[in-house]
């Protein structure tokens, strides 16, 4: 389990490092703070960050910090919102743009790699029956802020991370609907993921971390 949390762990950190880098690449200095705070205003990116600190943390600081980070219903949590990311992408995102090279080594990885190695960090180390129902309408105050984030952000400075959230395009009437319709998504997800997790610990070998449940 330390291994491959370990190996996952750079994976992730250099993934993000790259994915900065190639955001920032040949930009004026003056430049470089507004495209940092776009850099953070995409769920991918907090995702894969939320995937590589539960990743690390517990690791460096097992009887820490690292064991909030690795209590079931963080760690579920972050199954959920990083399934969304992959989704997403692969059904709605993918047929927009053709990276090449180095960005599309990297946008593999931030939507198809470090999202499959985080669902089996689950599956494999993650203690299951632990994870109790209210954890699903917990896991949606995540996306609620982001969502927030990205209109308020969006009316000041006209940057939104993605088309289907681009009031300057859609209006707001269209990104509202939009909103909620994931905010369903969501919730249906996670209803079933906290049942996958009930499931696997009743029936399942009991393995993994055994952190309180409790977000």
């Amino acid at each position: 389990m330390k291994a491959y949390r370990v190996v996952f762990a750079l994976i992730g950190w250099a993934t993000l490092a790259a994915q900065y880098w190639l955001m920032i690449q040949g930009r004026s200095p003056g430049e470089i703070p507004g495209l940092t705070v776009n850099f953070f205003s995409y769920f991918t990116i907090l995702t894969n960050l939320l995937a590589a600190l539960a990743l690390t943390l517990p690791v460096i600081a097992p009887d820490g910090i690292g064991r909030w980070w690795g209590r079931p219903a963080v760690r579920g949590g972050i199954v959920l919102f990083i399934t969304v990311v992959m989704a997403v992408y692969h059904l709605v995102l993918r047929a927009s743009w053709d990276p090449q090279g180095l960005q599309k080594v990297v946008d593999y990885a931030l939507h198809y790699g470090m999202p499959v190695a985080f669902i089996l960090d689950w599956l494999l180390f993650v203690r299951k029956g632990q994870t109790p129902w209210s954890a699903a309408i917990a896991w949606l105050g995540f996306p609620a802020v982001f969502g927030i984030w990205t209109l308020v952000h969006g009316a000041l400075s006209g940057f939104y991370p993605y088309p289907f959230l681009d009031v300057a395009k859609l209006g707001y009437a269209l990104v509202v609907r939009n909103m909620l319709g994931m905010t369903m998504g969501f919730l249906v997800l996670a209803v079933l993921l906290v049942a996958l997790d009930r499931l696997l610990g009743r029936f399942g070998k009991p393995t993994g971390d055994s952190a309180p449940a409790s977000p």
